[in-house]
């Protein structure tokens, strides 16, 4: 039977449905008493989206590239020193204090126990990155697998030689692109898939050398939605002064123009998926409420991720058969964890790898039968837990997590306010904490006033300081990005990279809520996922799409 409840946070209904309870029943977890949305924004308040910053290991005092901040409670070492045998995270071991809540405990020792700088596996040049996989030369990026030459990445997945791509799979010399997949030589695209040598281009399917354009599908040489020769497109195209950063913020308000007004939008971005619904689905089967999933199966209220299978309640796993997680990858009956990698059987871990029936630990590598950092029997494990699991129940703390405070970084530093921002107030009142950086007078050129077009640069700019009017933060042009401009005949960009990022992110955080609306054709009320804010005029059933776009 389906329960209303009213979200602790937000207030708002939400609803518990006979397929949640046993989820929460086979996890012996009880139900929760926050909406799918708050749930979310709970759990990514610990996955960090910090400013990268030079930093020392705590243990050598090697330099060291970190989104970790200053504020971090616990010592901080380089990843290459975390993983080995110079220190021993059993040294930090705690006995269980029974008058105590467990999860303070759990808390007290993460804030003790030393943490990597990154996390990432199996890259080459790829020091400033995080949470980036089997890579080589990537800059400033984040979230990503099987990179080779990247710059201001976030959530890429087989991308080369491309600079400030956003959620993108399998682009290749490419710039400013927000979720497109298999496109060679993109400019300034948003949605669109297996495109060549285009721009501007909004929800086209296999397009090449076209520009200012969507809902296209097999189309070659248009403009505006327009047919052309291949000589008149060229010539029409060179008038554009595609070269002058004033021509493409002109046509950047344009573009958005069309997407807004001209522009049909199918009722959600799903691509071949089963018995699912939620938005940005892809591939996925008996997915219930899901958002930004690949390749998932069974899973219910889930945020981000890929290859998931059995599992309720997570944000940015990879994982089998958990529930409650944040950043919990290749794992398998784990629930309440925290970055945490290959582990099993296991509960209430922060930053372990590769660990089997664990309870309460942090920092630990390959270990079995562990509470709080302290090795035990099998025998003596399974009893000990078993009273702490009920001294938690007593206390009303079993199977929450990890409490806002003990996330390594302030809210307006994670996820979380990416995908559902909060003033500080808001956020304190939520919770969380807040990151207040050191505020530096930065000296260098003002970003309004750098050359209109590429070829007015000097090579000198590598070793200047540009000032982001938006965030009045500084940033560099490195060598490899003003080659990748000269190229391809690209103006400099005006703001911050991380801005940059943020703000192309922006539409698909207004499309992670159900709408009611009516459908542009047929005129019957349907469910989409488009926020008003965004202003989307046309808007169609996935039948309608179908039939006049598709």
């Amino acid at each position: 039977m389906t329960e209303n409840k009213i979200c602790v946070n937000c207030h708002q209904e939400f609803k518990i449905e006979p397929a949640d309870t046993e989820f929460y029943a086979k996890f012996d977890l009880p139900e929760p008493d926050q909406c799918p949305y708050c749930r979310w924004k709970y759990l990514g308040a610990f996955w960090i989206f910090g400013r990268f910053r030079i930093a020392n290991s705590a243990l050598s005092g090697k330099r060291i590239i970190t989104v970790l901040p200053e504020s971090a409670p616990f010592p901080i070492y380089d990843r290459e020193e975390f993983v080995s045998d110079a220190w021993d995270p059993l040294t930090y071991a705690q006995d269980y204090d029974s008058s105590r809540s467990f999860i303070d405990q759990v808390v007290e020792l993460q804030s003790k126990v030393p943490h990597p700088h990154q996390t990432g596996l199996k890259n080459t040049n790829c020091d400033w990155t995080d949470d980036v996989w089997e890579s080589k030369n990537a800059y400033l990026t984040r979230g990503a697998v099987g990179l080779e030459n990247i710059i201001y990445g976030y959530r890429l997945l087989g991308c080369k030689n491309s600079v400030d791509l956003t959620y993108c799979f399998d682009l290749e010399q490419s710039y400013d692109c927000l979720y497109c997949f298999k496109g060679f030589k993109l400019r300034h695209c948003f949605n669109s898939r297996d495109c060549i040598e285009s721009a501007f281009l909004y929800d086209c399917r296999n397009c090449q050398n076209c520009f200012m354009s969507w809902n296209l599908r097999n189309k070659q040489y248009h403009i505006l939605n327009q047919p052309f020769s291949k000589e008149e497109y060229f010539k029409k195209l060179k008038s554009f002064d595609l070269s002058s950063n004033q021509t493409i913020e002109k046509l950047r308000r344009e573009y958005w123009d069309h997407i807004r007004q001209d522009a049909v939008h199918r009722a959600h971005f799903n691509i071949q998926i089963t018995n699912s619904d939620g938005n940005f689905l892809t591939e996925d089967k008996n997915c219930h409420s899901c958002y930004f999933f690949e390749n998932s199966e069974n899973c219910r209220y889930c945020f981000r991720g890929y290859k998931n299978k059995d599992s309720i309640d997570s944000v940015g796993c990879m994982s089998e058969n958990i529930a409650r997680a944040s950043m919990d990858q290749w794992g398998y009956g784990n629930f309440c964890t925290l970055y945490a990698s290959s582990c099993r059987y296991s509960a209430y871990l922060d930053s372990c790898e590769e660990c089997e029936y664990c309870f309460g630990c942090s920092g630990m590598r390959k270990k079995k039968y562990c509470i709080l950092n302290k090795q035990y029997t099998k025998e003596e494990y399974e009893s000990l837990v078993k009273k702490i699991e009920t001294d938690m129940k007593q206390r009303g703390e079993w199977g929450n997590f990890f409490p806002l405070t003990a996330s390594y970084a302030g809210y307006n530093y994670s996820l979380a306010y990416i995908m559902f921002p909060e003033t500080k107030e808001g956020a304190l009142k939520f919770g969380a904490k807040w990151e207040n950086p050191k505020t530096v007078e930065h000296v260098g050129i003002r970003a309004e006033d750098l050359p209109d077009r590429i070829d007015g640069v000097e090579d000198g700019i590598v070793k200047q300081r540009i000032i982001c009017p938006e965030t009045k933060l500084s940033y560099n042009i490195s060598p490899s990005e003003l080659q990748f401009y000269r190229e391809h005949k690209l103006p400099l960009p005006r703001s911050h990279f991380d801005w940059r990022t943020l703000n192309r992110f922006r539409p698909l955080t207004l499309m992670v809520r159900p709408q009611r609306g009516t459908c542009w054709y047929c005129k019957k009320e349907i469910d989409h996922y488009y926020s008003p804010e965004l202003r989307f005029q046309k808007i169609a059933c996935v039948d309608c799409y179908q039939k006049e776009i598709a």
